[in-house]
């Protein structure tokens, strides 16, 4: 159970720095205020929990278009959910290409991340059986 949270804490300020970091690149809907790491923070927790509620759903009714396109259709779903979560965030808004644009760049942090965690996980759990 502690595992699952750290690892959700985890996803959840990675997708909060991919969200600030496509921003910066993408330069669209968000203008500096005070709060500005705190609208960073909570878009990062609502595109989470869509993520995580949403995704299985768009998934299996997206299946033939994912099959027909050989998975580049992905392309389009990670884009609707950064653009739902969007939607729900109050601060930050994209357009949908903005958004597409946007899940790769969320992807791409987060499988750098990943490979990086899942090594010293690996590691350590490694280390602890010997």
């Amino acid at each position: 159970m502690r595992q699952q949270l750290l690892g959700f804490i985890i996803r959840w300020l990675l997708n909060s720095l991919g969200l600030w970091l496509a921003v910066k690149l993408f330069g669209t809907g968000y203008t500096e205020t005070p709060q500005g790491l705190m609208v960073f923070l909570v878009a990062g927790l609502i595109f989470s929990v869509v993520n995580a509620m949403l995704r299985p759903i768009i998934l299996i009714l997206s299946l033939p278009a994912l099959l027909l396109t050989l998975g580049l259709f992905m392309l389009v779903v990670n884009g609707f959910m950064v653009y739902v979560s969007l939607k729900l965030a109050p601060g930050v808004s994209m357009t949908f290409i903005h958004s597409i644009l946007t899940g790769v760049v969320m992807s791409l942090v987060n499988y750098i991340v990943s490979n990086v965690i899942d090594f010293d996980e690996r590691t350590i759990t490694k280390g602890n059986k010997e």
